[in-house]
């Protein structure tokens, strides 16, 4: 039996295929680039059909810009890319009857792209809210990859179903000093520090016929799609739930409502399903807590920075709770 709890995220090989060529046409060595990023951490090769470890993603977009020299060199990347179907989720979007059907199965199946991806499709009044937050253990949202990811969406809808301007871009890091390549490439000013990464459409533009409709391959895509996404053992419920939990824990409310809505699940059926297998919100929440506790003061951290990372306001709530996981109390810096 696998333990869930260590289920690592995978993403799937397909960004990585567009950033080598994306790369090279800005003059860059792919290969190179992702050395020096990767710091001899050894990192395979982009197979049509291989998946990698999501968590280690962070370690090239955090040092891409120092590499490049370029401050928006996400922008650049996604300026660049053809957006061209190259797994499953692409060849849906293209054969959906209108943005609507495919945006409706890019949210279904977006964990075969990424395990990290919470995306969502908001409809409010003459607006449609794309959420396209990206997450990852203990690291903020990206920007050169946030903003590489926006440029090359909007493209691919474009693709889709012709000219498609942006109503908006909201990202959830904060503004650079320098925004005119944003308005450029992505049409609209975007808004920064906002609670997540969205792109914004008009409502009437999810009614718009696809060029490359196709209902028969649609039907076959979504089979194989569902087959694929069945077999992603990382897409199991306990695994999604707790990795929710440890994004967020101590960085927000970590609510069984907030998690149902981050997984796109009423409540009630999160709470149900979780209860069919036998735990609950409140038994992975103390899980993750305690887990992430033990680490943090094998780190050699201060109790009370500990107690904040772990989602705890004060100190005695903290130490009750270490009471009960370990029988003693924290020992750390003070």
């Amino acid at each position: 039996m696998v333990d869930n709890a260590f289920v690592a995220l995978t993403h799937s090989s397909t960004l990585r295929r567009l950033l080598y060529e994306a790369l090279a046409a800005l003059g860059f060595d792919p290969t190179d680039t992702y050395r020096r990023a990767y710091a001899g951490v050894a990192l395979a090769a982009p197979l049509l059909e291989a998946r990698e470890e999501h968590d280690n993603a962070p370690r090239f977009w955090q040092a891409l810009e120092g590499i490049s020299g370029d401050v928006d060199i996400g922008l650049h990347l996604g300026e660049v890319m053809q957006p061209r179907p190259m797994d499953v989720v692409g060849y849906l979007l293209l054969a959906a009857r209108d943005l609507r059907q495919g945006l409706q199965a890019f949210v279904r199946f977006q964990h075969i792209l990424s395990g990290g991806f919470a995306a969502r499709l908001e409809e409010q009044g003459d607006e449609v809210r794309l959420v396209i937050d990206l997450n990852y253990r203990e690291v903020g949202s990206l920007r050169q990859q946030m903003e590489c990811l926006a440029v090359l969406l909007s493209k691919m809808l474009a693709s889709a179903g012709g000219e498609l301007p942006l109503l908006g871009v909201e990202f959830r890091h904060r503004a650079p000093r320098r925004l005119a390549e944003h308005r450029r490439l992505l049409g609209v000013e975007p808004r920064f520090s906002q609670p997540h990464d969205v792109l914004i459409l008009s409502r009437a533009s999810l009614s718009r016929p696809s060029r490359s409709a196709s209902p028969r391959l649609f039907e076959v895509l979504s089979e194989e799609a569902e087959k694929q996404l069945a077999g992603l053992l990382e897409n199991q419920l306990l695994v999604r739930v707790r990795y929710w939990l440890e994004v967020n824990l101590g960085a927000t409310t970590c609510s069984l409502e907030a998690c149902a809505v981050a997984l796109g699940s009423p409540r009630s059926t999160l709470q149900r399903s979780l209860s069919e297998q036998g735990s609950s919100f409140r038994a992975l929440h103390d899980e993750v807590r305690r887990l992430r506790a033990l680490r943090l003061l094998d780190q050699g951290l201060g109790v009370r920075e500990v107690a904040r990372a772990c989602g705890f306001a004060e100190l005695s709530p903290f130490y009750r709770a270490f009471r009960r996981w370990q029988g003693g109390t924290p020992r750390g810096r003070g």
